[in-house]
């Protein structure tokens, strides 16, 4: 990363994941067009060299959103390209080639609350609070917001906190299903390493389509989803990785899944 792009955004390399952080504490890491741009190169060199990547907050708060003053000054084509870019942007998280975990806290609050959705998993502390403002900025969300939340949460909820301006626990929304996992605060930057590293351990080609299969055959008929499970199942278990992986548990040389702890 060049000296510009580090101020924005930090990146470890952690054996197999890559720890991302946004690195603008004293707006409470609001997003800008540079700031798009350094999460474009995080993501790209995480791909490149982690199986696994994790991104959080450096400060109070996970992302409190757009930075409204830049985004006011916009002509309306740019608007138009800066929303685009965006998509561009938080795809590369959402449909790469490694899972992104987000491990949050304070505020997740808009376009914060956009780039929450585009990663695989969501892990929120018990500080967490997550909020659409833009209806009561004269606004409407440009991140992808619309598609990714819309689908996580339901229109009808979105709709809600896009109207009313209401902020939602973690408790709530993990009921709703946007969030994976609620800890106590303080706990969601480990436990989403955690899961990383859990995930890193898979074989790539199977974590490849977990990604990029699953969220398309949710947009799919029956019938084609249904062939489209067939030939990526194939695909999958024809690597020899996978078939080493098949034959270490049919040999008992890996641990079979147990039930889980009693709450």
């Amino acid at each position: 990363m060049d000296g510009t792009t580090q101020t924005l955004v930090t990146y470890e390399l952690q054996g197999d994941i890559a720890v991302i952080g946004l690195n603008r504490p004293e707006k409470r890491n609001a997003i800008s067009d540079r700031f798009v741009e350094a999460l474009h190169v995080a993501a790209t060199r995480a791909r490149s060299e982690a199986r696994a990547a994790v991104i959080y907050g450096v400060g109070d708060h996970f992302c409190a959103g757009l930075d409204l003053a830049e985004h006011k000054e916009k002509p309306l084509f740019e608007a138009i390209q800066g929303s685009r870019r965006w998509h561009a942007v938080f795809t590369e998280f959402e449909r790469g080639e490694i899972p992104f975990i987000s491990a949050l806290h304070g505020a997740v609050v808009g376009g914060g609350f956009e780039l929450a959705a585009a990663t695989h998993i969501r892990v929120a502390d018990e500080s967490t609070f997550f909020g659409l403002p833009e209806g009561q900025r004269g606004i409407f969300v440009g991140g992808g917001g619309s598609v990714r939340v819309g689908r996580l949460i339901g229109a009808a909820r979105m709709t809600d906190m896009m109207l009313t301006g209401r902020t939602v626990s973690p408790a709530q929304m993990e009921q709703w299903g946007g969030v994976s996992y609620v800890v106590p605060k303080g706990r969601a930057l480990e436990t989403a390493k955690e899961l990383a590293r859990a995930a890193a351990s898979n074989a790539p080609l199977s974590n490849y389509a977990v990604l990029n299969a699953l969220p398309r055959i949710a947009e799919m008929s029956v019938e084609d989803g249904l062939f489209t499970e067939s030939v990526v199942s194939a695909l999958t278990s024809e690597t020899p990785e996978a078939k080493q992986r098949l034959r270490d548990f049919l040999e008992k040389r890996t641990a079979r899944l147990k039930a889980p702890d009693a709450p």
